[in-house]
């Protein structure tokens, strides 16, 4: 667009320029009227700068020049020359170091002139007279050319940060599929892992059952029992993953209800007391009462029951379990601290991984460790967070936060 809108600048000056006649130079005086009795006009532009026009004579030849500053004749003589060799009505040339655009334009009519410029000479009259103006473009074009040298630097630098900017969004949006492909491959690892024994194990039963064909059901009950235990365990993964894969996928239930959240942690927490006893462990509450939220108190009552047996689980002996619930203006916290070894920053970051314990043995102790996930599941598909805590050397925390 700019330049566009210069080279029109310089060829509407050029018109303009064009259609001004003043004789400042000129080896033969002209008579300020034409054959066709019309004045000639006489005038400097408002937008003055560097131009001059020349008028030739049919044959080509310098009649006369108008110029608003001196120069040389040859430069004159020069700039005609190339103009006339040139086969176009308007061009640029280059002269004395500098860039010139011209126009081309016939004389209607004629020209009357006195020779040698004497007032009281004889008068001659030339037919078929052409105009060239010529009009100095250098500075424009050197302000064009810098402009396209910015540009051009602008749109290198601009490439690269385009391109930085790309692979930026490019890798924040790959990310999710990145990061859910690394999950489906690690969960893949994992329930082989947790398969491949309770398989090793029925079918070693079987292979014992099959070597004594002859013996009764009685007498090989113990290899049967072991069969019925795997099968159980299996039957046990399978029905937490199908229930963690429902819950992980359902959208906000339809059947959020209002309920007292005080009563529900309090009656999940006095059926499970007694096992905290057993283990010799001190077990302290403190349930505000009366909290009403909206939700499904069996889907709350599960993640109490799963955090609790968690937090008896992985206490030290003759330890403590504290329960706290309160509430906020526009919140519920639940929180259960076990004192305990504590949890890494390494391990604490995938403690709600599936399938994941801190154990690299993966020793089976009844977990799989689809209990954490399934209670983030639960808390996040109603609208809350859950996040765990925890001094290493003195206790875990896992604390939920639901909206009221």
């Amino acid at each position: 667009m700019t330049y566009v809108n210069t080279q029109n600048e310089n060829y509407s000056k050029l018109q303009n320029l064009s259609s001004t006649v003043i004789p400042t130079r000129s080896p033969i005086h002209i008579l300020a009227r034409t054959s066709d009795d019309q004045n000639v006009q006489v005038m400097i532009p408002k937008d003055y700068t560097l131009s001059f026009n020349v008028i030739l004579d049919g044959s080509n030849r310098l009649i006369s020049v108008h110029s608003f500053v001196d120069m040389p004749e040859e430069v004159f003589e020069n700039a005609a020359r190339f103009a006339t060799d040139s086969n176009n009505e308007s061009a640029r040339i280059s002269l004395n170091g500098k860039l010139w655009l011209f126009i081309k334009q016939d004389i209607k009519g004629s020209l009357v002139f006195r020779d040698n410029g004497d007032p009281f000479g004889s008068t001659k009259r030339i037919n078929n007279l052409t105009q060239i103006s010529f009009l100095d473009i250098t500075e424009s074009q050197k302000i064009l050319t810098q402009l396209l040298l910015t540009f051009g630097a602008i749109g290198i630098v601009m490439l690269f940060v385009i391109w930085g900017v790309s692979v930026f969004f490019a890798k924040r949006a790959v990310a999710p599929v990145e990061v859910s492909y690394d999950k489906q491959k690690q969960f893949i690892a994992d329930a082989s892992h947790e398969l491949k024994t309770p398989i090793a194990v029925i079918n070693a039963n079987a292979d014992a059952l099959l070597t004594n064909k002859k013996d009764t059901v009685e007498s090989q009950e113990k290899w049967i029992g072991y069969i019925k235990a795997e099968t159980d365990r299996m039957s046990k993964l399978v029905s937490s993953l199908l229930y963690l894969a429902k819950t992980e996928h359902a959208e906000t239930s339809t059947e959020s209800l209002p309920f007292n959240l005080s009563d529900t942690v309090r009656d999940t927490v006095l059926l499970m007391e007694a096992v905290a006893y057993e283990t010799g462990l001190i077990l302290t509450q403190h349930i505000e009462p009366n909290i009403i939220i909206n939700g499904e108190s069996e889907k709350l009552a599960q993640v109490v029951k799963i955090l609790f047996d968690n937090a008896i689980k992985y206490s030290d002996s003759n330890g403590g379990i504290e329960i706290t619930l309160k509430k906020s203006r526009h919140q519920v916290v639940f929180s259960i601290t076990n004192t305990s070894m504590g949890i890494s920053k390494e391990h604490l970051s995938k403690i709600f991984d599936r399938f994941y314990r801190p154990d690299p043995s993966r020793t089976y102790d009844g977990s799989y460790g689809l209990g954490l996930p399934i209670a983030k599941a639960i808390i996040e598909n109603m609208g809350g967070k859950i996040y765990a805590m925890s001094v290493e050397g003195q206790s875990t925390t896992f604390t939920f936060v639901l909206h009221k």
